[in-house]
């Protein structure tokens, strides 16, 4: 059995300023000119806390990563997604990714947090978020998941349902023979939109929705292995024709695979989900298309892309998250887990 490495957040808090997390990194330096997003500090609150111990320093991340959140959020429910070094929030609010990670984060909050007051907090934002929507798939799947966080502490919670109702569209597209999936093309952190289907479908009692995103998870998961190992979908996109493309791959694409597989077994028990997850974790390992390995082992960052000569060096913070979250999810099974 391959061994997983231990979550370590040296990197994670490497990349700590004032106001939250940097964006991005110069090899294992921040640069912190370029400053903060919402985007990368509402990943630190999903993977800071499955966690089931935490440092006094993550503690610490968590409630900086929620204020953050707090000053992001506008009275209409939507976030502004950058921040200056100086923390200056630099630009229009919109319902984009940013959103969806945002209520994505703020549901792992209300489930996990120990403070009723930072849980009453995130209950508050979250449900001001649900005021608006967004028009992108990958936004309203992320926001799904937060809301499925808090139905597994309030059941009832009408706001987080509602979210539910909006899960995408599971059409297939037409775009050529053999096609399964709902878009035209694959474009990034594919898997959420199926884990999305499936949250929704179980939410709502809909069976044929939930077996729909089991079958486009297959597909998709049948899609991106080649030779034993994962190919993710690389930055430019896939569609029914293949083009030989194999580069530059993320490891978003990669730890979005680990959690919708992980989603995928708890729901249906079924073990064979668990080969995508260890598959996603071992790409970080080393079992990629150039044979080597994804993250730093004496820092606990993430490289941030594999290219056709190598993996991209820098370790940013969407990087970094990306190989924490998807080692937390090999670990948890690897250790008899479920």
């Amino acid at each position: 059995m391959t061994h997983y490495p231990a979550p370590n957040f040296a990197h994670l808090f490497a990349l700590t300023g004032p106001y939250g997390t940097y964006e991005h990194a110069k090899f294992d330096q921040p640069r912190v000119e370029q400053g903060y997003c919402v985007d990368d500090v509402a990943r630190v609150l999903v993977v800071a806390l499955r966690e089931t111990s935490m440092s006094t320093q993550l503690s610490a991340l968590v409630e900086q990563s929620l204020d953050f959140l707090v000053q992001s959020q506008t009275p209409l429910g939507i976030f502004r997604n950058r921040r200056s070094a100086e923390g200056i929030f630099c630009d229009e609010a919109y319902c984009d990714d940013s959103w969806g990670r945002a209520m994505w984060a703020l549901g792992a909050c209300i489930a996990s947090l120990p403070s009723h007051e930072q849980r009453a907090t995130a209950l508050a934002l979250f449900s001001r978020g649900t005021l608006v929507t967004s028009h992108h798939h990958r936004s309203l799947a992320f926001a799904i998941l937060g809301a499925s966080e808090v139905l597994s502490v309030y059941p009832t919670n009408v706001a987080a349902l509602s979210l539910m109702l909006r899960v995408p569209s599971p059409t297939r597209e037409e775009a050529g023979v053999g096609w399964l999936w709902s878009e035209p093309r694959l474009t990034y952190a594919n898997a959420v939109l199926p884990e999305a289907m499936m949250i929704a479908g179980q939410v709502l009692g809909d069976e044929a929705l939930v077996l729909t995103g089991l079958e486009q998870l297959a597909w998709l998961l049948n899609r991106s292995t080649a030779e034993g190992y994962l190919s993710v979908t690389p930055t430019a996109g896939a569609g029914p024709e293949y083009d030989g493309h194999r580069f530059d791959q993320q490891p978003i694409e990669v730890a979005a695979m680990a959690d919708a597989c992980s989603r995928a077994h708890d729901l249906t028990g079924h073990p064979a989900w668990l080969d995508g997850v260890t598959a996603a974790a071992d790409w970080f390992m080393g079992a990629n298309d150039g044979r080597v390995v994804m993250y730093d082992p004496s820092t606990g960052g993430g490289f941030d892309g594999l290219t056709p000569w190598g993996p991209n060096l820098n370790q940013g913070a969407e990087s970094t998250l990306s190989f924490l979250s998807t080692m937390q999810r090999a670990r948890q099974y690897a250790l008899g887990a479920s």
